[in-house]
């Protein structure tokens, strides 16, 4: 457990290299992997034929959203149970996400979250060696202190 660090059920993170800010992420320790809302996904390959994705990230409602199609490169496509418990394929990229004032890559699976409250999704694959969870807290990356346990 040394130099864990605690964060709280809800917490806010920044996508840097997506331009993306104070992002609502929900903490779930039931999901193994992690994921990302966008829409409009779309795999296609590029001039050296490596496989890639384009998609918008958010909802047009959303205060971040901005209308920019965003292209990244595919790291894995797999098979992935979503919470009404049917497997669905999906697309994965990798990114650097800051949290708790600290960068960690980490890799997401691009998905249609809109009917999900909160648009990123941090599972265990991300969470685990790094974080403890404490569910009865949540924005702990606000306060001042280390959060290191």
């Amino acid at each position: 457990m040394k130099d864990k660090i605690l964060i709280g059920r809800l917490e806010t993170v920044d996508f840097p290299s997506l331009d993306l800010f104070g992002i609502d992420a929900k903490i779930d320790t039931g999901a193994f992997s992690s994921s990302l809302h966008c829409h409009h996904i779309e795999k296609y390959y590029d001039s050296s034929n490596q496989q890639m994705v384009r998609f918008n990230l958010l909802d047009p409602g959303h205060k971040a959203y901005d209308e920019r199609l965003y292209e990244l490169p595919i790291t894995d496509e797999r098979s992935v149970k979503s919470s009404n418990g049917i497997n669905q394929n999906r697309i994965f990229i990798k990114t650097t996400m800051m949290l708790m004032g600290e960068s960690f890559e980490i890799e997401l699976s691009l998905s249609d979250r809109s009917e999900m409250k909160y648009p990123i999704l941090l599972g265990r694959k991300f969470l685990r060696k790094r974080f403890i969870v404490d569910v009865s807290k949540k924005n702990l990356s606000f306060q001042n202190n280390s959060n290191k346990v």
